[in-house]
């Protein structure tokens, strides 16, 4: 059995939390100095700082020529109710689900928005579904990084360029940290507050040229609140992805969000924050090859993410007990490493599994996720001796 010594080194940033994720290296209050507060956000001023993070988003991504995008209310989830509800129900819905927010998803089609011709493709917990069974004349709806079951998927290259419906993806914790082919992509979304490590309540949301003819032709058989309207006597409301903001936006927490987006830059942009987060990852799940009491709970190496990265124990004086048992054996490691001032939030999601998740994207350094190995074993050990006691 590993020593029960604790180990010498500790993180210097304990945050490995998968939402709101740390903040970037070097970050502080002393960075918001400057920001455009106690003014209407739809003064000259604030449009313009609101454009601006949205052409640094546009341009850090990688986004096409003729694709929109805008900030939205009510983060990553506002953001993909918003297109949810305005684009859906023009043709049959094929919905993935392998994680809780894709389940959320495939709740608000068949229990909100009650669309009849609705299908979904579902995988445990670890897995994909079978993605060669997505039939594309239908709208698509799928998370590319599934964050409460660390399984992401491998890439786009299962989706056909000429499809006939829509494709819509939640990147929120892929944008800015895993490539995007936008040929297989008409509708993306994603928050501030997870791969940059901005501030909540806040979505963006970006649409494809096909996704706007879609707005413009389609319209819904539900009423539509206010916030999801994109379209105005049937035509797109390109005001809105130009920074004229749908509701009024936190300028503080904007102000943070371009702060990231400037240390991004300064670091070479989306290839070298992936290239951090893959680093990240790779530095954690050799330890966890090496390791016996614990795995990766995406079983298949292509499919696992480089930012939610999810285990599970499988040390068989703890798999013998019962759930409930194991859940609370997980949240204890969670629990004393977050005591003991090392990792903090790192317990499995409310309807995951029971193990842990440590958060490995861009704004976490190397050096942290090194340190934090040596006392993930020390709490497992601490914690596994109780059993025996």
């Amino acid at each position: 059995m590993t020593s029960t010594a604790k180990p010498g080194k500790r993180p210097a940033i304990s945050h490995f939390s998968s939402g709101p994720c740390a903040k970037r290296p070097g970050w502080s209050l002393q960075t918001l100095e400057g920001a455009f507060l106690g003014r209407s956000h739809r003064a000259k001023e604030g449009k313009t700082r609101l454009k601006l993070a949205i052409d640094k988003t546009k341009s850090l991504l990688g986004v096409p020529a003729g694709f929109h995008c805008a900030i939205v209310p009510a983060s990553d989830t506002g953001a993909y109710e918003m297109a949810m509800w305005a684009m859906l129900g023009a043709r049959g819905v094929d919905a993935l689900s392998w994680e809780s927010f894709g389940a959320g998803w495939v709740t608000d089609i068949t229990k909100q928005l009650k669309l009849k011709d609705a299908r979904v493709l579902t995988a445990d917990y670890g897995h994909l579904p079978d993605l060669s069974k997505v039939d594309f004349t239908r709208d698509v709806l799928f998370t590319s990084n599934g964050t409460t079951s660390g399984v992401r998927i491998p890439n786009y290259d299962w989706i056909p360029a000429d499809r006939g419906g829509l494709t819509f993806a939640d990147a929120t914790s892929a944008a800015f940290a895993q490539p995007i082919d936008w040929t297989k992509v008409d509708v993306m979304t994603f928050s501030w507050q997870k791969v940059l490590g901005g501030e909540a309540a806040h979505g963006m949301l970006i649409l494809s040229p096909r996704a706007v003819a879609r707005l413009e032709s389609h319209i819904p058989a539900w009423p539509m609140p206010k916030i999801f309207r994109m379209t105005k006597s049937g035509k797109f409301m390109k005001e809105i992805f130009e920074g004229v903001t749908i509701n009024t936006p936190s300028m503080l927490a904007l102000e943070d969000y371009l702060d990231a987006l400037a240390w991004a830059e300064k670091i070479g942009g989306a290839k070298a924050l992936a290239a951090r987060a893959d680093a990240n990852a790779g530095v954690l799940n050799s330890w966890v090859d090496r390791t016996a009491w614990i795995e990766n709970l995406a079983v298949v190496p292509a499919t696992r993410s480089n930012t939610s990265v999810c285990l599970r124990i499988v040390d068989p004086a703890v798999t013998i007990l019962s759930l409930d048992a194991q859940a609370a054996f997980a949240k204890a490691i969670a629990a004393l490493l977050d005591k003991e001032g090392v990792a903090n939030d790192i317990a499995f999601y409310r309807d995951a599994p029971p193990g842990l998740r440590i958060w490995t994207g861009s704004t976490i350094e190397l050096s942290d996720v090194e340190a934090l190995t040596p006392w993930l074993d020390w709490a497992f050990t601490s914690e596994k001796a109780k059993l025996a006691g």
